[in-house]
């Protein structure tokens, strides 16, 4: 087992979960991403200055596909009557695979339009503006179904064999979840048996949520194979490529929701599906890799989807909020609404410069995105949700009015009610926002865990531990100091003077961050696992950094480069909303870390668990 943490104490079901996800993750880098450095005290401004804007080239390489998808979308689909009917028609997805929408990022020689992530984010964001069940069809299909993981880790073989088929239009899902396995690998019960000398595998069990999987060709699907040692009673997860015509496949039931109410979500039952071995992605027990290593890029599909519909909604409340008067005057300019306003645009700009920086990062290659990408689905999934929030609040009724509804009263239907029930699903989908505080809590936790976690490992004898002690001591009698020091100078110095403000609060936050969890660590020890209010507030804390860090650079990328659509006047407007804004929740956060109500909030938790308070559920 790879893992510093110590599982002595823990009960089997959480060692074997927790293990089997260790053992999965990718080894740290050698040196941390620009959001692992904000966490450690020693921002890497270095990894992203100057904003790495999308090249012209790429950006004319991909504008053919966005003008053909608008047109689609503008011509062919009707995002109102998908809802109504929860089904997307046959002419939709035949036009939409005939401009190469099901193979975006997959490469020309297979059949796929071949285009950057950047260009693949530009689609989403149109697809968010619009349609949140072709935005869900098509990013479940390409980000997390059978083109993604076949792209990071199929062979030449399988990349033959599959990705002409789904370039072409068929449609691909991923099927990890179960009744009784969610974010849990480790309580799958889904099976996958070798037969014939191991050259096939007979898959049983069930698989639940599978987005596309009602009308899959090919899913992606994570199974438990037997283990390769003897003696080992532990089982491995696989990733095996299931085509769906595959004798023994049944879907059980379409699931219908709140929102999205055309998605092809449903239960799919595998009764001894015959699989050749040859379909496994990866290796044998490497399924769990597959899966982390997937969703990590594909969970940038989802902020920019939301970024699409912070535009929209940001769009409809200025046309509503400029026209509408109350009391003598717009309602815009009342503070009360100017207040919502001024976070609308602050967080859609917030969001977009994350969405552009991250996605620049696949595209640049070489980078451990798995922070990145996290905090961009945490925060993005949120700010849109609060976004669409306040733009139904501020069109009061009509905002809760259906679209229909305002069309049959001879008003135009502006979709808020649609986009309010679509977009709830965001925080969950993919790694639900407390999945992510989690994700990104060990992720944190890990420079200090290389340094420090043998010094703390029960398992290990008292020498080595003491020893651990020793070099962590000397790594720390060094580090723990300089993160008092009040320095700027890691903030590139080409940084024009009106943007610098935001970073040198990031660089001292950072620091101040890095204090907070190495005092938690030591207060805490191994038991600092446990203390998910916490280390949630920490994550928080360097995801609003990293966020800020995005604005601010991206804004002086546009200025320095004197976009027509901003002015300097506009850009520092927003850049100093983000950094007071930042500032506020960051404090609180810090304050909180210090005076809370953590005791009293378990306590109370356990007594409802334990139906002390039984008498609150009754109804008169």
């Amino acid at each position: 087992m790879s893992t510093l943490i110590d599982t002595s104490h823990m009960s089997k079901g959480k060692r074997d979960a927790l293990e089997l996800t260790e053992d999965a993750r990718d080894k740290p880098p050698p040196v941390p991403s620009f959001a692992g450095s904000l966490f450690f005290g020693r921002p890497k401004f270095g990894a992203v200055t100057p904003f790495p804007v999308q090249k012209w080239e790429d950006r004319k390489e991909g504008d053919p596909f966005i003008r053909e998808l608008r047109y689609v979308l503008n011509e062919y689909v009707d995002p109102d009557q998908i809802d109504r009917d929860g089904e997307i028609p046959d002419a939709v997805l035949k036009q939409l695979a005939s401009i190469g929408a099901f193979g975006i990022k997959i490469p020309t020689e297979y059949g796929g339009l071949g285009l950057s992530q950047s260009n693949y984010c530009r689609a989403a964001t149109l697809l968010g503006s619009r349609c949140g069940n072709l935005t869900a069809l098509l990013s479940a299909h390409q980000s997390i179904g059978v083109p993604q993981p076949l792209l990071l880790f199929g062979s030449k073989r399988q990349k033959r064999q599959f990705l002409p088929r789904v370039a072409k239009g068929e449609i691909s899902a991923f099927a990890l979840t179960e009744r009784e396995a969610g974010s849990d690998p480790a309580r799958m019960s889904t099976t996958a048996t070798p037969v014939a000398g191991g050259r096939y595998f007979h898959l049983n069990g069930e698989k639940l949520w599978c987005t596309n999987g009602t009308r899959a060709g090919l899913v992606v699907v994570m199974a438990r194979t037997p283990s390769s040692r003897k003696g080992d009673g532990r089982r491995r997860i696989t990733a095996f490529i299931v085509d769906m015509e595959s004798p023994g496949i049944q879907v059980t039931h379409r699931c219908r929701f709140m929102g999205l109410r055309a998605l092809y979500n449903g239960t799919i039952k595998f009764n001894n599906v015959k699989v050749p071995a040859e379909n496994i992605l990866l290796g044998e027990g490497r399924g769990l890799k597959v899966a982390l290593n997937t969703l990590n890029t594909g969970r940038l599909t989802l902020p920019a989807a939301c970024l699409g519909l912070a535009k929209r909604c940001l769009h409809e409340t200025r046309l509503w909020t400029t026209t509408r008067k109350q009391w003598g005057a717009r309602i815009g300019d009342h503070e009360a609404i100017a207040c919502k306003i001024a976070r609308m645009a602050a967080h859609t700009f917030a969001l977009e410069s994350v969405v552009q920086l991250t996605s620049a990062l696949v595209d640049r290659g070489g980078a451990d995105i798995r922070i990145e990408a996290a905090m961009a689905k945490m925060w993005g999934t949120e700010a849109a949700w609060r976004i669409v929030d306040d733009a139904l609040q501020i069109r009061g009724g009509r905002g809760y009015e259906t679209a229909g509804s305002q069309h049959r009263r001879g008003e135009r239907p502006v979709p808020l009610e649609r986009f309010f029930r679509d977009a709830r699903i965001n925080t969950i989908f993919e790694g639900s926002s407390e999945i992510m505080r989690l994700f990104l809590a060990r992720e944190a936790l890990d420079p200090h865990l290389q340094k420090a976690a043998a010094a703390l490992d029960g398992r290990l004898s008292l020498p080595k531990r003491a020893a651990a002690a020793v070099r962590a001591g000397f790594f720390y009698a060094g580090w723990y100091p300089g993160t008092w020091m009040p320095l700027h100078g890691r903030i590139p110095r080409t940084l024009h003077e009106d943007f610098r403000p935001a970073l040198e609060y990031v660089q001292d936050t950072s620091r101040k961050l890095a204090r907070s969890l190495f005092h938690a660590m030591v207060k805490h020890g191994p038991g600092l696992e446990k203390c998910q209010l916490q280390l949630s507030r920490i994550v928080e804390i360097g995801t609003e950094l990293f966020v800020l860090s995005a604005s601010a650079i991206r804004a002086e990328s546009l200025y320095h480069h004197g976009h027509n659509e901003y002015g300097r006047s506009e850009l520092l407007t927003l850049t100093n909303y983000l950094l007071c804004d930042a500032k506020l929740k960051i404090e609180a956060r810090f304050r909180a870390l210090k005076e809370n109500s953590d005791v009293e909030t378990r306590r109370l938790g356990r007594l409802v668990l334990d139906e002390g308070l039984e008498f609150l559920e009754h109804v008169p």
